[in-house]
């Protein structure tokens, strides 16, 4: 398994939430789908510390691995996010590659990352779709599986 370097590894989030010194709690609602011969699996978590539910912010880590479960190369080229908060407002995020990075699986591969999602509410969805090439040149989308952010003891 091939891993981003430590600091591609920080979750994407505003400057002043600096995951670097933050100790995250591990979330038990993860997440796995198997599509287009790609496997995805996500583990989210609450970052506590770079929480602040006085001024609604809650801040998430969500770590991904995807792996080539299939015979043939594919590439990462780009992301779909849809972010559904906890009062059904929606974002969508849209860009190139994950982490800086574009990477191209051979079958047997996997490539893991961390990155973050700030919210206004304790509880929230994320999914998605990636668009990947394989190496035949024809493009396809990965189902990102929906899955739960939420802060610990706020479902039940």
């Amino acid at each position: 398994m091939r891993r981003t370097t430590a600091e591609a590894l920080r979750p994407r989030i505003p400057a002043r939430l600096d995951a670097s010194h933050c100790r995250s709690l591990s979330y038990p609602y993860g997440a796995r789908m198997k599509s287009h011969e790609l496997t995805v699996t996500v583990q989210p978590r609450y970052l506590a510390e770079q929480s602040d539910p006085a001024q609604r912010q809650y801040v998430f880590a969500y770590t991904i691995r995807i792996t080539n479960t299939g015979s043939e190369p594919a590439q990462l080229i780009s992301r779909h996010w849809i972010i559904t908060d906890g009062n059904q407002q929606q974002q969508e995020v849209r860009g190139l590659g994950v982490v800086g990075q574009q990477p191209l699986l051979q079958p047997g591969e996997s490539f893991e990352y961390t990155s973050g999602c700030p919210l206004s509410t304790p509880v929230g969805t994320m999914r998605g779709t990636y668009h990947c090439v394989g190496e035949n040149g024809m493009p396809f989308e990965v189902e990102i599986p929906e899955f739960v952010l939420a802060m610990p003891r706020t479902l039940h």
